[in-house]
């Protein structure tokens, strides 16, 4: 490590990667342009097997290739770069990314200002699929995660499905609810200390319960909009998809059994469920792609029915270790914004 080197904290950036190599290789590219000089790359290779990839991953600065026997998805494959970094912070990132050049030295000055920051997100914009820019923010975490008091997620620069363009309204940063899987920059100590990501997510909504879990130990979740990432959203799970539906549905279920205090949580899951089921009631009459999307609706139900004491086991361990209670945690979310996401 040189002087100059010496002088920064270190930073991994965590690619899990899966079967896109095109994409893999433009994130790389990107990479090589950031100035940050004690960053280095662990790209995870989810059981793709894919011939050459070392040769490719060695071409650029500071880059290693970790490979796992089977697809572990995004949680299990930013737990296995995690476990091979050393680093003070890491960035868990989507391959389908650019990147400003200054982006993550931003984010490290901003993450040296408060000891108690445990992740913070940039600011993420649409980058479509010919590669060119947009100022128009991305679906996946746009201008910071934030959630409504049913559970549903949402962010700044998107509602549903409407996305803001990027005029500066969001140019402060600020205390958000969760930060995006899209490139989530955390400081490593913190999520040794919170077990990583549940790998039961499996994808979806894993960054979201990651954030919750680090609000609850008193950590602080942030956006920092002087850092830019621009992302080609829906790349590697089309959105409307039955799985995306599945997974969602599922993991939001889930994250919320884990983290809501009891009080809460007595009556917002049976009207969560009431909700789905209306949901999967909807998809029904909705004509071609309507049964496999209202049958993952059922199935992520179902699979909750069944894991109930394996998430009970996690949310007791969870609830045991709290420092916040939910009122503190939600205090961002005022009535107004009660349906928002």
């Amino acid at each position: 490590m040189s002087d100059t080197e010496q002088n920064y904290p270190s930073v991994d950036i965590i690619i899990p990667y899966y079967k896109r190599r095109d994409m893999l290789e433009r994130c790389l590219d990107s990479l090589e342009h950031t100035r940050y000089p004690a960053m280095g790359i662990v790209v995870v290779d989810n059981g793709g097997k894919e011939a050459g990839l070392v040769f490719l991953v060695k071409r650029y600065r500071n880059a290693r290739l970790v490979r796992l026997f089977e697809n572990r998805g995004y949680a299990g494959g930013c737990n296995a770069g995690l476990k091979n970094s050393s680093a003070d912070y890491v960035v868990f990132m989507n391959d389908d990314t650019v990147h400003d050049s200054l982006w993550l030295e931003r984010l490290v000055l901003a993450a040296l200002e408060d000891k108690r920051i445990g992740a913070l997100q940039p600011k993420i914009l649409s980058l479509k699929t010919n590669g060119k820019a947009t100022k128009i923010f991305d679906y996946a975490g746009a201008a910071g995660g934030m959630i409504d008091r049913l559970g549903y997620p949402w962010c700044l620069g998107r509602t549903f499905s409407t996305l803001e363009s990027d005029k500066g309204q969001y140019d402060i940063g600020q205390n958000i609810f969760w930060a995006s899987g899209v490139a989530m920059f955390v400081k490593r100590s913190v999520v040794e200390e919170l077990g990583g990501f549940d790998e039961e997510f499996f994808m979806q909504m894993e960054e979201i319960d990651l954030s919750w879990r680090m609000k609850l130990a008193g950590y602080k979740v942030r956006s920092v909009p002087s850092s830019v990432i621009l992302h080609e959203g829906g790349a590697s799970l089309p959105g409307g998809s039955d799985e995306k539906i599945y997974f969602n549905h599922r993991n939001n279920i889930t994250m919320l059994l884990k983290n809501l205090c009891t009080s809460t949580l007595l009556w917002l899951v049976p009207l969560r469920l009431l909700l789905d089921v209306s949901a999967a009631i909807s998809y029904l009459v909705q004509g071609t792609g309507g049964i496999k999307k209202s049958g993952a609706v059922f199935r992520a139900i179902h699979y909750n029915v069944q894991q109930i004491s394996a998430t009970l086991k996690k949310r007791d361990a969870i609830q045991a270790s709290r420092v916040v209670d939910d009122r503190t945690i939600f205090h961002q979310s005022p009535i107004s914004q009660l349906f928002r996401r």
